[in-house]
């Protein structure tokens, strides 16, 4: 299914919270991770792809971390959005509010803590969704075995893991639906897909690699330093 419109696409990055099982006083959008914030990282990936008009950045309105940083490598096509919510999608619909794009454009939405976004896969997103009726997000197929456990943390049975995928970001619909979607707010909505989902529309799947993965454990930090200093090194 799709729809030919001629439309832009931005990026959004919600970066209101604190990351709290980081186990660290700084956000976790702000920790180092090769000499630059976190953040930086993933705002460099969402504008790789010169389709990407505009980042537009949402912070919680008392962020005192941010002017700390020097953004001036993105040549301006960052917006700084001060109107962060309680929850992502408090802070997410803000944003989609705030930002000046109309509501047939698409927006990607991307987290702070996933620094490791490729451009081939940014790519490969925006390529397979910019002519679908719904929109879509990167994901993963699944791998391992699935257990329920109950209450004392002993399984309960395994879970049929055909069919099962693990979402990643970014998700990319256009911003009318977006908003109305996260308007809804349905009870058991964690992402911008569920929201569309909510809505009974059905987001297309965009296999996406592992290595995209959300930063959220202190392991998870030095994963991400290993993957962008091999990175870095290939381009050299």
């Amino acid at each position: 299914m799709s729809v030919q419109v001629s439309t832009q696409v931005y990026g959004l990055i919600p970066a209101a919270g604190c990351g709290s099982r980081m186990g660290s006083q700084t956000p976790k959008q702000y920790l180092d991770l090769l000499g630059q914030p976190m953040i930086a990282h993933a705002i460099a990936a969402v504008l790789a792809d010169k389709r990407v008009a505009q980042v537009a950045v949402v912070l919680a309105p008392e962020d005192s971390y941010w002017d700390a940083y020097d953004w001036h490598a993105f040549d301006g096509r960052l917006q700084v959005l001060r109107c962060g919510g309680a929850t992502r999608a408090d802070s997410v619909c803000n944003g989609l509010a705030a930002m000046p794009v109309v509501d047939e454009d698409w927006v990607l939405v991307h987290d702070a803590a996933r620094p490791c976004l490729s451009p081939e896969t940014l790519a490969e997103l925006i390529d397979q969704l910019q002519h679908d009726a719904v929109g879509g997000l990167l994901a993963v197929p699944v791998a391992d075995t699935l257990k329920r456990a109950d209450t004392s943390a002993r399984v309960m049975h395994t879970v049929d893991r055909a069919d099962l995928w693990q979402a990643q970001t970014p998700q990319m619909f256009r911003r009318g639906l977006l908003l109305r979607a996260l308007a809804a707010r349905h009870a058991g909505t964690t992402d911008e897909a569920g929201a569309i989902e909510a809505l009974g529309l059905a987001p297309k799947l965009v296999v996406a690699p592992a290595a995209n993965f959300k930063v959220t454990y202190p392991a998870d930090l030095w994963l991400a330093r290993l993957i962008l200093g091999q990175t870095a090194v290939q381009q050299e």
